[in-house]
């Protein structure tokens, strides 16, 4: 994983099942009634053990939680699943995912059942990171590109400088979508990552045609409290 990521497992207790569908949340319950929002990164069949990516934020109510007091085996309340990010399987349009960040993480759970399901749709993702040390579980989407013929994949590096260097896309993820697809009336577009993301889509998508009735977002914002 990235320096500034962690990836957590939650057991659920044996009798006990969560069910979802890929793209979902949870909402963490913290002390003193706050809460933490994070995407299920794992598909409903491990549902008694869900996968969650934490971005580290100095400061973070819960982050630093993680690193300092909870442990192994620590009881954590929750309640879930929340939200309407999740895959359209219905749908017989390519798709096109889109991830910032930790946006990845909802991304991950929705490509790992379109595999389960034998879902053939042409997909291309595109995950938009600082630097190549940000692409945590590229060995996962490698695997993904070896064995599914219909799945390609774009990582696009905003500041490749300190990486050395980098022959593949750089700038802003959203820009190096509409550089490669000039007509998009054809997909559906998947979302998933920072506010500043997912307008920037909303507001350049349409013009090259895509319906905004086939863009499906999940903004992330980072609360330090």
């Amino acid at each position: 994983m990235a320096e500034d990521v962690v990836r957590l497992f939650l057991r659920l207790p044996e009798n006990e099942a969560l069910e979802y569908l890929p793209g979902q949340f949870l909402e963490l319950l913290l002390p003193e009634g706050k809460t933490r929002a994070y995407s299920l990164a794992s598909r409903p069949e491990r549902s008694h053990n869900l996968e969650l990516h934490i971005r580290l934020v100095p400061g973070g109510l819960f982050s630093d939680q993680l690193l300092t007091s909870i442990k192994e085996g620590a009881l954590l309340r929750f309640r879930g699943p929340l939200g309407s990010f999740f895959l359209r399987q219905l749908s017989l349009r390519p798709i096109l995912l889109i991830a910032g960040g930790t946006g990845f993480a909802p991304i991950k759970a929705i490509i790992e059942e379109t595999i389960a399901l034998g879902n053939s749709r042409p997909i291309h993702l595109y995950w938009g990171v600082r630097s190549k040390a940000n692409l945590y579980l590229n060995s996962v989407i490698k695997e993904w590109e070896s064995t599914q013929p219909h799945l390609s994949f774009t990582p696009v590096l905003s500041e490749p400088g300190s990486e050395g260097e980098w022959n593949g896309a750089t700038g802003f993820v959203h820009e190096a979508v509409l550089q490669d697809h000039a007509d998009l009336s054809a997909f559906d577009v998947y979302v998933a990552g920072p506010p500043q993301l997912i307008e920037s889509v909303k507001k350049s998508f349409p013009a090259q045609g895509l319906d905004d009735q086939r863009l499906f977002f999940d903004a992330f914002s980072y609360a330090p409290g």
